[in-house]
């Protein structure tokens, strides 16, 4: 089922449908749990956007924002390759103001997906069941 656009969401929720929600998923095209995500909302007829970190980077006041809703600690991926190949000395003595610069200038270290829904809601990675109680 293709992603449908911005445009739909807004004549959609006009119309009452409860699915059209300002949606957008934050993440890298080819990663895995991403593709894993996107396929979840796709066969649920969920519509979104895709903001991909490689080719739009993403902004400090967002990575604030989301910090601020979900702590700093929960957006680092620690597991992926990026975090792991991190110089010892970045990793020991994280705080929020290091994390975020780090997460700016390698947006690969961000958790995968990050979905921002209307509202202010954020949801960090992927856990259908978490996403079964949203949609």
């Amino acid at each position: 089922m293709p992603r449908r656009s911005a445009q739909f969401n807004e004549s959609a929720a006009k119309s009452g449908d409860r699915m059209a929600k300002s949606i957008t998923i934050y993440g890298i095209k080819n990663c895995d749990t991403m593709k894993k995500a996107r396929a979840w909302l796709d066969r649920r007829g969920v519509a979104y956007d895709f903001h991909d970190y490689k080719t739009k980077g993403i902004a400090r006041d967002k990575l604030e924002g989301w910090a601020k809703k979900a702590g700093w600690e929960m957006l680092i991926n620690r597991s992926g390759l990026t975090f792991k190949k991190l110089p010892e000395k970045d990793k020991q003595g994280l705080t929020e103001k290091k994390a975020i610069a780090l997460m700016l200038k390698q947006p690969s270290m961000i958790k995968r997906p990050m979905l921002e829904l209307s509202g202010g809601k954020l949801l960090v990675g992927f856990k259908p069941e978490e996403y079964a109680k949203v949609f």
